[in-house]
C-alpha cells in the first residue's frame, strides 16, 4: 500500500531556528517574531485537530526539553516504519538533529505495532555520510522505487545500501533552486501517490536525468503534475497522500501550498484524493519544512 491511516506526530516544546540547518536548506529563515514557540505548537494542534476530524489515527508523543531538539517536529527524517515490520534509523547531518532518536518513541509504538527488525543505518554518521529518511527519499511503496536527489543531507552510498536492504529500486538525480543551489531534500520537489505524482521539473536541470525520471514515473502509470519552482517555494511539492480510518484518500499539504496551486492542479489532484490543508507558516519559514516533513508514516502491522 502506498498510503497508510497511521501517523507518527511529535509535539514541539522548544521549536526554534535551528543554526546547524540553516545553511544547507534555503527554505529555512529566521523569524523576527518574539515567540516562535508558541505559533508553531499553535500550527502543530491545529494540524493534528484537522487530521483526527478526518478520521485519521494520529500518536502524538511529545519532545522533552532535553537534550536541546529545535527540529524534532520532522520526525519522518530519523525514521520511516514499512509493511514487513522493518524500521529504518537514518544518519542525520546536524548534530542536534541525531539527538531526536529516541527509543522510547519506538517503545511506545510496538504497544500498538509489530516492530520486527531495526536497522539503523546512523553509523554512516561518523564517515560525514547522511541520508535523511523520507524528507532524502520519496517512496513509491507500490512499484518499489526510490527517489533522491543528491545534496550534503542526501549521499548516495547511504541510499544505495537503503535501497539494498529494503528492495527498492533507486532512482538518483541532481535538483538545484532557482539560484542554482542544492535542494537539501528530495520531498520539497516531489511527492508520490499511489497513481499520481507531484514534481518541479524545472529543479532538475539535467535535461538527460529530467527525461529519465519522467520516464520512470511514466512507466508506473501515475499521472504526472507539474509544479514551477516558484510553487516548489511556496512548499507545493511537500505533500503527502494519507488514508483515514474509512480507507478514504487524503492529499496532506500546507495552506501556503495550497494557495500556490491552480484551478486545474488542484482539480486534477482532488480526482485523486481529498485535499486538507492547514496553516503551518511559522513552522514552514523557521523550520524549512512543511506539512509533509512532519509526518511519519506508520505502515507497520497492528498487533
Amino acid at each position: 500500500m502506498q498510503t497508510t491511516n497511521h501517523i507518527l506526530m511529535i509535539r514541539p516544546v522548544d521549536f526554534k531556528f535551528n543554526e546547524q540547518t540553516a545553511d544547507n536548506n534555503k527554505f529555512q529563515v529566521a523569524s523576527t517574531e518574539s515567540d516562535v514557540q508558541t505559533q508553531a505548537l499553535k500550527e502543530f494542534d491545529g494540524f493534528v485537530s484537522l487530521l483526527r476530524q478526518n478520521d485519521v489515527d494520529v500518536t502524538v508523543i511529545d519532545d522533552t526539553l532535553e537534550p536541546e531538539t529545535p527540529d524534532s517536529i520532522f520526525p519522518n527524517n530519523w525514521v520511516s516504519f514499512h509493511e514487513d515490520g522493518s524500521v529504518f534509523l537514518y544518519p542525520m547531518f546536524s548534530e542536534n538533529r541525531r539527538l531526536e532518536r529516541r527509543r522510547e518513541i519506538l517503545d511506545e509504538l510496538a504497544e500498538k505495532f509489530e516492530l520486527n527488525y531495526i536497522s539503523d543505518l546512523s553509523f554512516y554518521e561518523t564517515a560525514d555520510i547522511f541520508l535523511e529518511g523520507t524528507g532524502s527519499m520519496v517512496l513509491d511503496r507500490i512499484n518499489k522505487i526510490a527517489y533522491a536527489c543528491l545534496s550534503i543531507r542526501t549521499e548516495a552510498e547511504a541510499f544505495n545500501n537503503f535501497c539494498q536492504l529494503a528492495g527498492y529500486k533507486s532512482v538518483i538525480f541532481n535538483a538545484v533552486d532557482a539560484s542554482g543551489f542544492p535542494i537539501y531534500h528530495t520531498n520539497v520537489m516531489m511527492c508520490i501517490g499511489d497513481r499520481f505524482a507531484v514534481i518541479c521539473f524545472d529543479s532538475i536541470p539535467n535535461l538527460h536525468q529530467r527525461d529519465f525520471v519522467r520516464k520512470v514515473l511514466s512507466s508506473t502509470g501515475k499521472e504526472i503534475i507539474t509544479i514551477s519552482l516558484d510553487q516548489m517555494n511556496h512548499f507545493a511539492g511537500n505533500m503527502l497522500q494519507i488514508s483515514n480510518r474509512k480507507e478514504e484518500s487524503l492529499l496532506v499539504m500546507s495552506e501556503q501550498a495550497f494557495l500556490s496551486l491552480n484551478e486545474k492542479q488542484i482539480n486534477t489532484l482532488e480526482s485523486f484524493s481529498k485535499i486538507i490543508h492547514a496553516p503551518l507558516y511559522t513552522i514552514e519559514k523557521n523550520g524549512g519544512g512543511s506539512a509533509r516533513c512532519m509526518l511519519a508514516e506508520i505502515h507497520l502491522p497492528e498487533k
